[in-house]
């Protein structure tokens, strides 16, 4: 590991988080982000904190989500959790179609132009 690399692992005491974990064992998971200071104590000049997480099933294998959820509350964030867990599959879907148009678009098919092997 170099200096640089080093300097990536120091944590940064202005950005640190109390993590508190709801689940109701069937759908997913939400954590609540409090910010705290480098003591522990609450940092109420920061807001807190909603992230959703689920998994989709594929042919593939699970597929793990994870979103964040705009609310003032864990009730509301328990509200908000089915429509940003929608968003973040339309999201994962888009990105994966995305990213076969690209692998599709790499691909050397004979006889195309610049798509010849040429042997010395």
């Amino acid at each position: 590991m170099n200096e640089n690399e080093m300097a990536d692992l120091k944590m940064d005491a202005d950005n640190l988080y109390r993590q508190d974990t709801f689940t109701d064992q069937k759908v997913g998971t939400l954590t609540r982000m409090t910010p705290v200071t480098a003591d522990g104590e609450p940092d109420d000049s920061r807001p807190v904190r909603y992230i959703g997480q689920a998994q989709i099933m594929t042919p593939m294998g699970a597929i793990p989500l994870s979103f964040e959820i705009p609310a003032d509350s864990l009730a509301e964030a328990v509200e908000g959790f089915a429509a940003e867990a929608e968003k973040a599959i339309e999201r994962t879907i888009e990105e994966a179609r995305e990213m076969q148009r690209e692998a599709a678009s790499r691909l050397v098919v004979p006889g195309q132009e610049g798509g010849k092997i040429q042997l010395p």
